[in-house]
């Protein structure tokens, strides 16, 4: 049964609803556990996302990437089970559980079938209330994520981008990778773990979505035998930080044939009413890959690179609009000065009628397309929940999306592109640059 059943599980990710027909229930179970839910009793599936906020942001002074390293562990292990124990049983009911980690959030994705949700939801318990955190395990994880640091270090993007974060943050969580350090992560001990562990997975600050071979009462009796025992409360979050960096460039010096840059200056709040113009504006300044301003201006007229582009961070605490080119250490100069010009004159000058038009075709057409399935449907749902957005905002964004007008978006480039704030972090030997 299990063996005929697995290819409902895969066939769950396939099935193409349309995003008009989803209907999102806001449920509360009866021990008082906040959910939003989507009956599809067509499969016998169901795919379930939770979000702790706090993420990475909650490791505690010195113990950066503590949380990273623990998010890595849950699932190597917990009650009377091994992790080869643990990932047979999850095997055995042809189940899967993910578990992972931003600065922002901790997510838990699981995907269980109808006829084993039980088993199912006693083993995920299991895992967010008994982790083991055996020292044989902590200490291969660990090895790990050191291995990924040294990676990072190699790597030009990695340290363009990690360089930003630490002139724009500082010593807020953001200003550093949530991996960690050789030096900090060395020192993480299984109490560390535990710590991180009862800091993070805390009943308060849990999004929960449902969707599947469930009812709203079946669900509500699921949500609270899986959080029975987590801690309602957790530690104080970040203070907002605003972005400490001013326009300019800074150069690491890097052996290589090409350099990287990774630029960008301050955004703008998920909840700012004219998210949605900026959300267009950037669609055509940099985010739509070919079609966009910056890739027929840096790549197709002047050769300069094989792909560039920009895009809007809305972070918890902070707001970045971001950026990152690739050039030949004697183009990237060029590449940066076109970059810098296209910023300012589509701040100045803004975009056309036919590019409004063309952004909100592809950007209404896409999204419908993200819909493809019971683990994607959970996957937005709870990041909607996450950035504070309204269960109906899946039938009404491409209509609020349509609204947005050439004045709206002209008038939002003048407001939050500002070329004389960008800042360009180039690793590389780029020819004709310096610290400025």
């Amino acid at each position: 049964m299990i063996r005929a059943a697995t290819a409902a599980f895969a066939a769950a990710f396939w099935a193409v609803p349309a995003a008009a027909e989803i209907e999102v229930q806001e449920i509360t179970s009866p021990g008082g556990v906040d959910a939003w839910l989507v009956e599809a009793h067509e499969i016998p599936f169901i795919a379930m996302e939770i979000l702790f906020e706090g993420g990475a942001n909650l490791d505690r002074e010195g113990k950066r990437g503590s949380v990273n390293l623990m998010t890595a562990l849950i699932e190597e292990g917990s009650g009377e089970m091994s992790a080869q124990e643990f990932q047979l049983a999850l095997e055995s009911m042809a189940a899967d559980f993910g578990y992972d980690v931003s600065d922002d959030a901790l997510s838990v994705s699981a995907r269980f079938l109808t006829e084993t949700r039980e088993e199912a939801v006693d083993l995920l318990h299991q895992s967010l209330t008994e982790p083991r955190f055996d020292q044989d395990a902590l200490d291969r994880v660990r090895a790990q994520v050191v291995a990924n640091i040294r990676s990072r270090a190699q790597d030009p993007g990695d340290i363009a981008a990690d360089t930003f974060y630490a002139m724009a943050f500082g010593d807020h969580p953001y200003g550093s990778d949530l991996s960690g350090t050789l030096d900090s992560v060395a020192g993480l001990t299984r109490e560390d773990m535990l710590q991180a562990f009862e800091d993070t997975i805390v009943r308060s600050r849990a999004h929960v979505s449902i969707v599947g071979d469930i009812t709203a009462e079946e669900a509500g009796l699921m949500l609270d035998e899986l959080f029975e025992g987590l801690p309602e409360e957790g530690p104080d979050l970040p203070e907002r930080i605003e972005v400490a960096l001013e326009g300019g460039i800074t150069v690491v010096d890097f052996p290589s044939p090409q350099s990287v840059a990774f630029f960008g200056h301050e955004g703008m709040d998920r909840d700012d009413p004219d998210f949605f113009a900026a959300h267009i504006l950037n669609e055509i300044l940099g985010g739509s890959g070919r079609q966009s301003i910056l890739m027929e201006e840096v790549r197709e007229k002047r050769g300069l690179t094989y792909g560039v582009g920009s895009y809007l961070v809305p972070k918890e605490h902070a707001e970045l609009y971001l950026g990152s080119v690739a050039s030949a250490n004697d183009r990237v100069a060029e590449a940066i000065e076109v970059i810098r010009a296209e910023w300012a004159r589509m701040a100045e000058e803004g975009i056309s009628e036919e590019q409004l038009a063309e952004a909100k075709t592809y950007i209404t057409g896409e999204y419908p397309l993200r819909f493809d399935g019971n683990a994607r449907i959970a996957n937005i749902l709870v990041g909607m929940q996450f950035t504070g957005l309204p269960a109906d905002y899946i039938q009404t964004r491409n209509t609020q999306m349509e609204a947005v007008t050439l004045e709206d978006v002209n008038r939002v480039a003048t407001e939050l592109l500002k070329p004389e704030a960008l800042h360009f972090v180039v690793v590389g030997q780029p020819e004709g640059l310096s610290d400025s």
